[in-house]
């Protein structure tokens, strides 16, 4: 028996099954041509970014547009990092915004699939069935370096361009297999090492679906694969799980380019197909006249909870990140207006190359949007769904009358230009409280035009005339016809070329009847509102306005 599988058996005695065995327990996906398969596979530290879910998302659409798979793979080998309730969090976060896996982790300690499993702390003999086969084929060896040691690498390296565990500088590389033996028979803690087949002078070369063709230096490092209590490292299981799973595309953050060269080896070495990579840049943010990362401790929009807890809805979220994940996508949607955003083409080609930027003010304009174009009943069947978990007092309030407080919401809605008021469930209740008197605000500031006389008189006439049962045709015309005898013009064209003529206009007398029974000046149809109101709740306040105003 050669020296290399007396080490392998010597390192991992117990582990009888190999690669073979691997490959038959895990065989390729029975997938057409083409068929994409992806993952998201987060560390469980209890935060969701909302560049996780935009990668995941990406990775998530990657795999949808050619009918293929997204699965969920959760990453703890560090259990230093692992937070409690961290996985539910994760997983909450991404099936709020329709991101919802095929299979792999879909709930605490809950999987589904038939690639697992799907936590990498479940996983540990599968990847020494690999590190045993790297080093039967003199690809890994044990290193017996303390912290010690390897601080004192460094610092010998403190003026080299290159780095890290090579060369001459790695120790424990030509140990021979007695020496190796002996340590192991004295108890010495070891890890286990890369016996890295790289040359400092070659290149490797990656065709990135986003970022195209990248040249880059051949990893020289014996990088560690296993630490001292046999876990494996990040780079080692996650080259194992994405063959074992066959993942086709691995959609990540651009912050592992520099792992490439190690990433390729780790898939040559056991002789693995490379998967195609797509790194995804940073969501970026302007801030005095630059750019810098959506920031989790700057940013509150950089939580995905934020955007629940305020109520955007996942049509909003995923339209907006859509724009920013292909450029072409406004321009498609504004040729398919009523398409599913799932009928997009999306192209991982499309993708900014150096980082979207996250416009806060334009993602209201598009949740504003996307809102006004949903019927009322979904409207209120997410308003409520959101009160309920964070505003009692408004959902009580909200859900006392369902048909009323739908039809409160359809005010304006079914209209060839709705309007755009609201950009999410938190904002709600302001925009309607004026219909309820438990958040009626009673403002009664006129604009700058309309003085207290003029308020209190054009209240006087509108209450003699006020009729519920009017149409709306039937009621604009009584406002119209308000106003010659009390000195304003039906027409707003003939005021505005004659204003010295006229104390204002109609519209200046259906604001102070806006006021006064909404405490707003800006609203939605009045007719309607005050159809929704009552004749009751209608005169209550215009005699409440009138009582003011004549004080």
């Amino acid at each position: 028996m050669s020296d290399n599988l007396k080490l392998a058996e010597l390192l991992f005695p117990n582990i009888t099954e190999t690669p073979d065995d691997m490959e038959a327990k895990f065989p390729p996906r029975n997938l057409k041509e083409g068929v994409r398969v992806t993952r998201l596979a987060p560390s469980p530290t209890g935060f969701l970014h909302f560049g996780n879910l935009f990668a995941g998302t990406v990775a998530y659409r990657t795999a949808k547009t050619t009918d293929g798979i997204f699965f969920v793979r959760v990453e703890d080998t560090d259990q230093k990092r692992k937070i409690e309730g961290a996985v539910k969090v994760m997983l909450d976060g991404l099936e709020a915004f329709g991101v919802t896996a095929d299979e792999g982790v879909i709930g605490e300690d809950m999987e589904k699939g038939d690639y697992g499993p799907y936590y990498q702390s479940k996983r540990k003999d599968i990847y020494h069935v690999f590190a045993k086969t790297l080093v039967e084929k003199d690809l890994a060896y044990p290193c017996f370096c303390s912290a010690e040691e390897l601080d004192e690498i460094r610092a010998q390296q403190e003026n080299e361009p290159q780095k890290g565990y090579w060369g001459k500088y790695a120790k424990c590389r030509n140990l021979s297999f007695d020496e190796i033996a002996e340590k192991i028979s004295a108890g010495a803690p070891w890890t286990l090492r890369l016996k890295s087949p790289g040359n400092a002078e070659n290149k490797c070369f990656i065709d990135d679906m986003i970022k195209g063709k990248i040249e880059m230096p051949e990893n020289v490092q014996d990088i560690v694969l296993l630490k001292s209590d046999g876990i494996p490292t990040y780079h080692f299981a996650h080259a194992v799980d994405d063959h074992l799973m066959r993942t086709t595309h691995v959609v990540r953050g651009d912050e592992w380019m520099s792992s490439c060269p190690v990433h390729l080896q780790l898939f040559k070495c056991p002789g693995f197909k490379v998967p195609k990579y797509a790194h995804v840049a940073p969501i970026m943010k302007e801030e005095n006249g630059g750019k810098r990362k959506l920031s989790k401790r700057k940013d509150p929009e950089a939580a995905v909870t934020f955007y629940i807890e305020q109520g955007y809805p996942k049509e909003s979220v995923n339209e907006y990140m859509m724009t920013l994940m292909n450029s072409n996508f406004e321009d498609w949607r504004k040729t398919n207006k009523d398409a599913s955003i799932d009928s997009f083409p999306f192209n991982l080609k499309k993708m900014s190359v150096s980082g979207a930027l996250f416009d806060m003010v334009k993602f209201n304009d598009v949740s504003k949007n996307v809102i006004s174009l949903m019927s009322a009943d979904k409207v209120y069947g997410y308003t409520a769904e959101w009160a309920k978990e964070y505003d009692a007092d408004f959902y009580a309030i909200l859900t006392e009358d369902p048909a009323h407080s739908t039809a409160i919401l359809g005010v304006d809605r079914d209209t060839p230009k709705p309007r755009k008021d609201i950009a999410c469930w938190s904002e709600v209740k302001d925009y309607i409280s004026y219909y309820f008197d438990e958040l009626f605000d009673n403002n009664l500031e006129m604009p700058e035009n309309i003085t207290a006389d003029m308020a209190k008189e054009i209240l006087e006439a509108y209450i003699a005339v006020y009729n519920e049962n009017d149409t709306k045709d039937e009621w604009f015309q009584r406002m119209k016809d308000l106003c010659e005898p009390l000195g304003y013009t039906p027409n707003v064209k003939e005021f505005k070329k004659n204003p010295e003529a006229f104390k204002g206009h109609v519209g200046d007398v259906s604001t102070v009847i806006r006021v006064a029974v909404t405490g707003r000046r800006n609203t939605p149809d009045l007719y309607s509102i005050m159809s929704l109101l009552g004749k009751d709740k209608v005169m209550e306040r215009l005699n409440s306005a009138l009582k003011h105003f004549s004080a």
